[in-house]
């Protein structure tokens, strides 16, 4: 069982490799193991790519016959930009499969498994499931519920301000916290923020890795956002989506589809976005993730709308003192402390001279 978890582990190490790359698909690696001694491995590295399997079994070669696969997801059965991998488990020769998971893609879903089993191929399911699930969280939450895993990040003084009374926000955080929340955009699929935070701070909300294609969503309800704002530059037009209501002026929406840009007409809930309706359209646009990073209220409308699964709070060493100052999250209206959203699974990490706290919701 120890040899079952070290190879599973190799495999999800492999399989992180991908993070931010496949989507919509899911990370994968795979270890071909023969006499205790791993003969080949792989993992997904993008989108239309070899599957994890397929790589492995190229770098095994005839030694695959008669090894053992280690695979943190139950290989896909169905055709997809690439052959099912079952099929080609079944012709490598693999006597057994190890298998972290079952893919909770119904179109997968314990089929690739029975038919393992029915060509006589011996298969475990469930070897470090935990860790499995957790590294393919994103895909888990798009198969079963359709809609996009949502994480809100932000970054506040140890006494929970974003920025001062006067407005003056740069930079609460050290240098190489800002760099490490760069990074963090990389492993997500698009980042979301509100129209007062693109008129106040003009981010340019770019990934921290070159060549990644970022997708930039703007909640503007009446369409006030100035198309030279940073986020436009240097960014392909599809790759943007400005959400609105019927408050927005049909010309300028007219000019920013024209232009390329995704406009989305959305219901209106209380004078603002319904969010729900956006998370759908986006997560049927095939936006697997999505990274909110404010303002305070737009991070409070996602928590108060039950959509955040995940938070990422960066706190520095410092305290502002000041009622006035703005709060990191606003909007809850929370008047009971039995009534406020409790994060779990909690794991805290210093960054230069400040903090990341990461949690769930």
């Amino acid at each position: 069982m120890e040899l079952d978890k070290k190879f599973m582990r190799r495999a999800l190490e492999l399989a992180a490799l991908g993070k931010g790359r496949t989507s919509p698909n899911p990370m994968v690696g795979a270890v071909l193991v023969k006499d205790g001694r791993i003969v080949g491995e792989g993992y997904h590295r993008r989108c239309g790519g070899d599957h994890a399997e397929v790589a492995a079994f190229k770098a095994a070669g005839p030694r695959a016959a008669g090894a053992t696969l280690y695979v943190n997801l139950e290989p896909c059965f169905h055709w997809g930009y690439t052959p099912p991998c079952v099929e080609a488990v079944i012709k490598s020769g693999a006597r057994e499969v190890v298998i972290g998971m079952s893919d909770p893609n119904s179109l997968t879903n314990g089929k690739s498994i029975a038919k393992l089993r029915s060509q006589g191929v011996k298969v475990r399911v469930g070897v470090l499931r935990r860790e499995a699930e957790r590294l393919n969280e994103v895909f888990i939450k798009n198969m079963k519920q359709k809609m996009p895993f949502v994480a809100v990040k932000f970054a506040q003084t140890l006494d929970g301000k974003i920025a001062t009374a006067a407005g003056k926000s740069k930079w609460i955080t050290s240098d190489a916290a800002r760099a490490f929340a760069r990074r963090i955009r990389n492993e997500y699929d698009a980042i979301l923020c509100g129209r007062r935070t693109v008129k106040q701070d003009d981010p340019g909300l770019n990934a921290g890795r070159r060549g990644k294609r970022i997708k930039k969503i703007i909640m503007d309800p009446a369409f006030k956002t100035s198309l030279s704002a940073k986020l436009f530059a240097k960014t392909q037009p599809q790759d943007c989506w400005l959400a609105v209501t019927q408050q927005a002026p049909l010309s300028r929406r007219k000019r920013l589809a024209e232009l390329g840009v995704n406009v989305l007409v959305c219901p209106e809930k209380r004078g603002e976005i319904d969010l729900i309706f956006l998370f759908k359209q986006l997560a049927s646009a095939g936006i697997c993730s999505i990274l909110v990073e404010g303002g305070a209220a737009t991070v409070g409308r996602v928590l108060k709308a039950g959509l955040a699964d995940k938070v990422y709070a960066y706190v520095a060493p410092k305290i502002l003192g000041d009622q006035q100052a703005l709060s990191s999250v606003t909007g809850l209206d929370i008047r009971d402390l039995p009534k406020a959203i409790v994060l779990k699974q909690m794991t805290v990490r210093s960054i230069g001279k400040d903090f990341l706290f990461e949690a769930y919701v």
